[in-house]
């Protein structure tokens, strides 16, 4: 195996960082002090006064602070770095969304759900320590604690050499809490927000913005989250009560939770000229990028009123026909999961019901040439555990997982063949391809405990690159790991060359997820030979996820380009933008960032020629 090494680190270690955070194991609770109306001690987070009584505009959640970021020299070995043009960067708030304005019953129904919750909910919160799942002193320390927009700053310090035909913008989703947590928070919680570095004749721009949701805009008016939080707080009997408590705001008139109640956090795709921000709780969420380089959102978007329902995260998008293939799970009513698909223009396919006995963690799935693959595993959803005090997501290890193939232009779900594919949880799949008339080829990292990201276990994470074998004629599979054993090394979040989704692909490029939850580098596998190289952030140093740009959509070589990734110095707060060649994995460029960039989740990038043409 070979490696490389990312620029250099730093040496000072600021007080916001703290060490190696595991989301996974056993944790106690944080004993705060108690409220003024009660002796009990509160544990689950530092608690905000109940704004709701009287609305004001109250500032965003204030993050850690963190180094001013400061020039590091550069290896030797590489090419001296222009000199720095960039101003220190100014702190700019999410602006300021009016108070709403609430009649006398209003008022009063808001100071009543106040005490209820303060009396009630968060007195059963605090019976129960929270786990490391949801403990918002964990989820969100360090590098995963937000950070405050940031306007374009243009002419950034660059080290290296961009290359010329690399023109456009790399877009990056990530979670960003616009409010201090008042109960438990999982990272996936968090409100949605898109970073930009604009890319153009060697120069580069920075911009972060919220994708300014509804859920988002109603938050900052009132000054404080009320929105439940699907992972951090829906467990047990407090779970059902803060749903309720939202509910009873919505009924009279406190909150709207008819527009919608995504964070748009998770992926992010460039389809029919709109850049879409996504998360499988919500429709999408049109932004677009100005000249400048900036973000501006326009507005859910429903595909001009042909979509109802939420879509999942990673949507794909076929290189050859155009078409964007998506699917919508329900975790509460029938159906439970549906698949569509979009024209090029954007018109819509009709819904097709996929049959599953419940409703199932669906975060991804794969196509082929002329197929969709649809997993079926083993994380479900049992509201009905809530009742019990436990977490809606579960991990049935009675139930046999499968791999649906149906054909992409299919009408409805007749013509599905399931295939199983036992003690298997893919949380993402990078690829999936046709070989001959009888089997698909499916390339995932299988992931152990499997529902380790969202449920207390003292079992270490494991994360397997495997090639999945569907025999669609015996209905049998096969399963093996494309790394030795004896070199594991945890593969998540990543990418094979877009050109070729869908096809038999040679690399993959994945972010190395160690140790976990952060990400140490990445590394281009060999999907046939199992060969593994690694690019290494260095000392101190993590990042997230890799992002492959090929040179030429019709080039030969499949490993003709470069990778995009953010950088984070955790020893002096420094963030980065590396551009990396994909062929010889050697550094070739990195983008010195006005600010720190929180570890994040997905990206693409938009050339010039296709921002040119956004709707």
């Amino acid at each position: 195996m070979a490696a490389a090494n990312g620029t250099r680190c730093g040496s000072q270690l600021p007080n916001l960082h703290r060490e190696t955070i595991d989301l996974g194991r056993r944790s106690k609770s944080i004993a705060l002090k108690p409220t003024p109306s009660s002796n009990k001690t509160i544990r689950f987070t530092l608690n905000s006064s109940p704004v709701l009584r009287q609305p004001k505009v109250t500032t965003p959640f204030k993050q850690p602070s963190s180094p001013q970021p400061t020039a590091t020299s550069p290896p030797s070995t590489h090419r001296q770095e222009r000199p720095s043009t960039a101003q220190p960067p100014r702190h700019s708030p999410s602006p300021a969304s009016p108070p709403p304005k609430w009649n006398i019953f209003q008022k009063a129904a808001a100071m009543a759900l106040d005490t209820v919750e303060q009396a009630f909910i968060s007195s059963l919160e605090s019976q129960h320590p929270l786990p490391k799942t949801s403990d918002p002193a964990v989820q969100i320390s360090g590098n995963f604690a937000p950070v405050d927009e940031q306007p374009v700053k243009q002419n950034l310090p660059v080290w290296g050499r961009i290359p010329p035909w690399l023109d456009g913008v790399y877009v990056r989703n990530g979670a960003n809490p616009l409010h201090e947590p008042v109960a438990g928070h999982h990272l996936f919680d968090g409100d949605g927000m898109v970073h930009a570095v604009r890319l153009q004749q060697g120069s580069a721009s920075y911009a972060c913005r919220f994708t300014e949701t509804h859920r988002l805009v109603q938050e900052r008016a009132l000054g404080r989250p009320v929105f439940p939080k699907a992972i951090g707080e829906l467990h047990g009997h407090s779970g059902i009560a803060r749903l309720l408590l939202f509910y009873a705001r919505g009924l009279v008139g406190l909150v709207n939770p008819n527009s919608g109640m995504g964070v748009a956090n998770a992926g992010l795709v460039y389809f029919n000229g709109r850049l879409l921000a996504m998360s499988e709780d919500d429709l999408p969420y049109h932004v677009r990028v100005t000249p400048e380089g900036d973000l501006q959102t326009v507005g859910r978007y429903d595909f001009d009123g042909q979509l109802n329902s939420a879509m999942i995260a990673h949507p794909k998008l076929d290189p050859e026909s155009l078409e964007l293939f998506a699917l919508s799970y329900d975790v509460i009513r029938k159906p439970h999961l549906k698949y569509f698909r979009f024209a090029p223009d954007g018109t819509k396919s009709p819904d097709i019901e996929i049959p599953v006995e419940g409703p199932t963690m669906m975060h991804d799935f794969a196509i082929t040439e002329k197929f969709v693959v649809i997993p079926d595993q083993q994380v479900v959803f049992k509201l009905g555990e809530m009742l019990n005090g436990g977490s809606p997501v579960v991990y049935d290890k009675k139930k046999t997982s499968r791999f649906g193939v149906l054909p992409k232009n299919a009408s409805d779900a007749s013509a599905m063949r399931w295939v199983d594919v036992p003690d298997c949880f893919c949380f993402h799949l990078w690829n999936a391809w046709e070989e001959g008339p009888d089997h698909v080829v499916v390339i995932g990292s299988c992931m152990t405990p499997a529902d380790s990201i969202f449920n207390e276990s003292d079992e270490n994470l494991k994360s397997v690159l495997s090639e999945i074998r569907l025999n669609l004629k015996t209905g049998k599979s096969t399963r093996r790991p494309i790394i030795d054993p004896e070199h594991h090394v945890n593969l998540e979040a990543g990418m094979v060359n877009r050109n070729r989704l869908g096809r038999k692909t040679r690399f993959a490029y994945l972010a190395i997820a160690e140790p976990w939850p952060k990400v140490s580098g990445f590394a281009k596998v060999d999907l046939f030979t199992g060969k593994l190289e690694k690019f290494i952030y260095g000392n101190g140093c993590y990042g997230g996820e890799p992002y492959f740009v090929s040179r030429d959509p019709s080039s030969e070589r499949e490993d003709d380009g470069y990778v995009l990734t953010f950088k984070h110095n955790e020893k002096n707060g420094n963030s980065e933008l590396l551009i990396v060649n994909a062929h010889d994995m050697m550094l070739e460029a990195s983008v010195k960032l006005p600010s720190r960039v929180p570890y994040g989740f997905h990206g693409t990038f938009i050339s010039s020629k296709d921002l040119e043409k956004q709707a």
